[in-house]
């Protein structure tokens, strides 16, 4: 099973960028990046709640479990 990140889809649905995002919720823009890119082994639950709030989302809406074979 591997997990998804989909920021960069909840950010075109929001019409963000990522510069805003990482301004509002108190992270670098290259720490967004790597979320985007699926390039990071964890993210703070503290980062994901402010994330979501920012966005006005849940948690499923950024990150999805998929079947190795699907990812």
């Amino acid at each position: 099973m591997q997990i998804v990140v989909r920021l960069d889809v909840m950010l075109a649905r929001r019409k963000m960028r990522s510069r805003e995002l990482a301004e509002r919720v108190g992270i670098t823009e290259q720490n967004i990046s790597l979320l985007k890119s699926g390039k990071v082994k964890g993210i703070r639950f503290e980062t994901l709640a402010k994330i979501c709030e920012v966005l006005d989302c849940q948690p499923g809406d950024l990150l999805e479990a998929l079947p190795e074979a699907e990812a």
